[in-house]
């Protein structure tokens, strides 16, 4: 008898999501796709034309968990679950994801400030007969922000590799006022839909 605990792939390079899923006890391997130049065609995260910001996060997300299983077999990988999650920003409707730089980070922050945006997270499962997903709508306020705060803000590096350039868990803590929704959504995997869309799938949390 195989008294192993179940395993998955996390098909994402975020720490974050590490860290949140170890919480969980959910014992995952890491399955990185290719970026740069060399991105994967089939997990291509730039919007579609007139694509709504939930459409957008939950395809992505879809994309990654699809597109991780695939990968399984061509790369002669042990057969498991793939689980995946996208983060994007919602302001006025217009998709707000990572910064291109530091400029573009201090113009990502500037729009951010004394006003409240939401924060998508979809999270998204396959095991090669369904591909199931859940999402994760929060709502942020920040306060107003000077441009020294956000100047010292985008020095610290912590914005580049962030969803709308703010890592909530970080720094950017001190932006906030208010939240309506997933702390942990916001921070890039929600656990209460991480634990639900797991169980549909047979996974013991």
């Amino acid at each position: 008898m195989n008294s192993l605990p179940p395993r998955i792939y996390l098909a994402s390079r975020s720490p974050r999501r590490r860290e949140l899923l170890r919480q969980l006890n959910v014992q995952f391997d890491v399955l990185l796709f290719r970026s740069g130049e060399r991105s994967d065609l089939d997990v291509n995260e730039d919007p579609l034309p007139n694509e709504g910001v939930l459409d957008y996060v939950q395809r992505i997300a879809r994309a990654k968990a699809e597109g991780g299983w695939k990968r399984l077999a061509l790369r002669h990988l042990p057969i498991h679950p793939v689980l995946s999650a996208d983060t994007t920003l919602d302001l006025d409707g217009v998709i707000i994801g990572k910064p291109t730089d530091a400029d573009d980070a201090a113009r990502i922050l500037k729009s951010l400030s004394d006003r409240t945006h939401r924060v998508l997270t979809s999270v998204a499962m396959c095991d090669g007969n369904r591909l199931e997903h859940i999402t994760s709508v929060s709502d942020v306020r920040f306060t107003q922000l000077s441009e020294p705060d956000i100047a010292r803000y985008v020095a610290s590096g912590e914005p580049m590799d962030k969803a709308g350039a703010y890592g909530i868990q970080g720094r950017a803590g001190m932006f906030v006022e208010e939240i309506r929704g997933s702390y942990t959504g916001i921070m890039g995997l929600p656990l209460f839909e991480t634990c639900t869309l797991l169980k549909s799938f047979g996974y013991p949390v």
